[in-house]
């Protein structure tokens, strides 16, 4: 393995390490939820808020960061949403009152928000092209690895039998890896295109030259992403909003839209509760979902084997599938079974569940974050990532606030069956309009893919 290629993997690894936080912190609460129902004595609907306050926060974060990142780059403001992790973590921890607690939940929310948008930006920006699916979707590697982490976290935790305190030390272990993550991200160099952006070109072509191998190789990429950013007048503002950019920007919010729909994160977040409403005890329930998360980390993997060989579409095509049966399949689990589970159906539920996580990790999962961050040319790609972020953030919380809500009204069997009426719809959108992007460089896929081009 070549130098650089080392070099290139060490400092997407660490930039990464946001999307680890992101995972842990959006988690972490699912082991939480009863406690703090019991505790802070709330509805259903205002549990479905507590969960969604985080999200609040991410709607914020990633709608506001674009002009931050542009003007002060994106390894500052990646260090920045360190520090808000570290202060949700601790202050969640000690949280003294409900409004308190929503306070700093929020806090780590603008931070997941921040991330989100930042972090892959950052990657596909420092990434060569051939490379460039799997170091950018190794953001999502570290966003499920710290969904597992923060399984395994909180079931270690049940086992320590910590009492009433146990929620609160759930939340404040988060502040060791946002502690690491600060301290790595000042060892990562600025983003080359955003040097050239602002004129610095001679340190922008020392970091492409550390990044390529080859000075002159470099040079011409240097060459290229000025070209790019002149076309554009190097002006970053409204522009987002021409006609030129219409197709990225309803290709980027649809598909983080459908990202939600799917209802990962109702699955995610109340993974516990679902196993516990089919009978199984407190540490059984976290055991699954200890076992939901390493699914979604194995499969993770084989997705970052296979995008930049398989290409996005297919990856998405495939998960859009096991989306469809595994979510058709634990509705009829729950229109049968009702309140009613047996150990048959507790295990076929199971079994479901693991195959939609799966196939979310080997579709969606792997695929928006790489997919947002190369359709948007270069002048308008963070506040395009921001966006998309923002209508991704829309809709978990919408999700995260209507499925305790629904599924106490309603039922599981409903609830599921909406959800896989959307991947149906997801499936079609995949089929008909989404692009390949797959080993094009970032300068010229809004070329050849006629994104971003007058009429």
């Amino acid at each position: 393995m070549k130098t650089n290629t080392l070099y290139v993997f060490r400092i997407s690894l660490v930039a990464a390490l946001g999307g680890l936080l992101f995972g842990f912190d959006t988690a972490v609460i699912s082991g939480t939820t009863e406690w703090l129902q019991s505790i802070y004595k709330l509805s259903d609907t205002q549990l479905g808020f507590t969960v969604a306050s985080a999200l609040i926060g991410t709607i914020i974060g990633s709608l506001s960061v674009s002009w931050p990142t542009d003007k002060y780059g994106r390894r500052k403001v990646l260090i920045f949403m360190g520090v808000l992790y570290f202060i949700s973590a601790i202050g969640s921890a000690i949280a003294w009152n409900w409004g308190s607690f929503l306070t700093f939940r929020l806090i780590g929310g603008l931070g997941v928000g921040g991330a989100s948008v930042v972090s892959p930006m950052y990657i596909a920006e420092i990434s060569p092209a051939k490379q460039r699916g799997r170091l950018v979707a190794l953001a999502q590697f570290n966003i499920v690895f710290g969904i597992l982490l923060a399984f395994i976290s909180n079931y270690i935790i049940t086992l320590l039998d910590l009492g009433s305190t146990e929620w609160r030390w759930m939340f404040g272990v988060e502040a060791i890896p946002a502690a690491a993550f600060i301290l790595f991200m000042f060892s990562n160099p600025r983003s080359p295109r955003w040097l050239i952006s602002k004129g610095r070109t001679e340190e922008a072509l020392t970091v492409l030259t550390r990044l390529e191998g080859d000075r002159s190789i470099a040079e011409e990429e240097g060459i290229a992403i000025k070209k790019s950013l002149e076309e554009s007048n190097g002006k970053i503002s409204i522009k987002l909003l021409l006609k030129k950019y219409l197709k990225p920007l309803l290709l980027a919010c649809t598909i983080a839209a459908f990202n939600q729909l799917s209802g990962i994160n109702a699955v995610l977040y109340y993974a516990p509760k679902i196993f516990k409403s089919t009978g199984a005890g407190v540490e059984s329930a976290m055991l699954q979902s200890v076992l939901i998360g390493l699914v979604n980390l194995i499969f993770t993997m084989l997705a970052l084997a296979a995008i930049d060989r398989l290409g996005r579409k297919k990856l998405m095509i495939v998960g859009s599938i096991g989306y469809i049966v595994s979510l058709a399949t634990v509705s009829v689990v729950f229109f049968l079974n009702g309140e009613a589970f047996t150990g048959l159906s507790g295990t076929v539920l199971l079994g479901a569940l693991i195959v939609f996580v799966a196939s979310h990790s080997f579709g969606q999962g792997a695929v928006i974050w790489v997919f947002i961050s190369e359709i948007f040319p270069n002048n308008v790609r963070a506040m395009g990532q921001s966006f998309s972020s923002f209508i991704l953030w829309i809709f978990a919380a919408l999700v995260s606030q209507t499925f305790p809500m629904i599924i106490g009204s309603f039922g599981g069997g409903t609830i599921f069956a909406v959800y896989c009426g959307f991947m149906v719809m997801q499936l079609i959108w995949v089929l008909v309009l989404m692009p390949e992007t797959k080993g094009i460089p970032l300068e010229e896929i809004h070329k050849k893919l006629k994104i971003g081009q007058e009429n």
